[in-house]
């Protein structure tokens, strides 16, 4: 008896350290293109979380770690901060009903759903990003008052229903849509990310979807991991860790592949 309970609490370590060093490079890939979720919703799963719990628990991890990379792009000045409030609001309602939405569905349902969504946000997270280099950026009325809180509202529904990508969404949507440099873009999609978490993560906690005593270490490695990136994406250096990534993510979408559909 001893045995097992000793093999268990080893289980349940190892365990626990995998997703801690999977929270550190989803909060490093979050930092610097977007996608946290494509590591940690497949690496939860793996290690025996329900999907729905499985997603509540990278609202948990997510949304206090991205916390770090706005303290680093705030620094360095690079949010538009004259814009965030026409976003926050619709960005919250959305990722909230999305929340809704999917832990309306049956949870063996919503495992083949991530399975088949993976391939959207890996996609949405490696699209490339060219800056503009256009100067100066002021926004326009039509942009700040009517392009932005669209924006918002529908990316916020997508990360409350599912998450991965929801960041690169955000800094492509705010380049190309809402016409800010890329630099900018990156670091002020990073509000509008935190407040769509902030509406999946109540959506999540409410129907006591979250994990929170194990959630604390990886919530740690996560804000680590966005430290580090935040510095990386300021000095550019998201190019030498994307092969690296996508390695990953392909290893974890196979895994999961087999889990849920073989």
């Amino acid at each position: 008896m001893y045995l097992e309970g000793s093999l268990l609490a080893d289980y349940l370590l190892i365990g626990v350290l995998v997703l801690v060093v999977a929270s550190f490079v989803a909060g490093f890939l979050d930092s610097v293109a977007g996608g946290a979720g494509l590591i940690l919703v497949p690496a939860f799963i793996l290690t025996g979380m329900p999907p729905q719990l499985a997603l509540g628990q990278e609202k948990l991890v997510s949304t206090l770690g991205t916390i770090s990379a706005i303290y680093n792009f705030f620094k360095n000045g690079k949010i538009i901060w004259k814009v965030v409030g026409y976003g926050i609001p619709t960005a919250l309602i959305g990722a909230y009903i999305g929340g809704e939405v999917i832990l309306a569905i049956d949870e063996s349902i919503v495992g083949k759903i991530i399975f088949f969504m993976i391939p959207i946000g890996l996609v949405l997270s490696f699209m490339p990003k060219k800056d503009k280099k256009d100067g100066l950026y002021e926004p326009t009325k039509k942009d700040i008052m009517f392009v932005l809180p669209i924006v918002a509202l529908v990316i916020g529904f997508y990360d409350g229903f599912f998450g991965p990508g929801t960041g690169s969404m955000l800094i492509l949507a705010l380049h190309f849509l809402v016409h800010m440099p890329l630099i900018e873009s990156s670091a002020t999609s990073k509000i509008f990310n935190f407040a769509s978490n902030t509406g999946a993560f109540i959506a999540f906690a409410i129907a006591g979807k979250m994990a929170f005593i194990i959630g604390i270490p990886m919530i740690l490695a996560s804000i680590v991991g966005n430290y580090i990136g935040s510095h990386m994406t300021l000095k550019n250096g998201d190019k030498i860790i994307k092969p690296l990534i996508f390695t990953s993510i392909a290893i974890l979408f196979i895994s999961l592949g087999i889990k849920y559909i073989w």
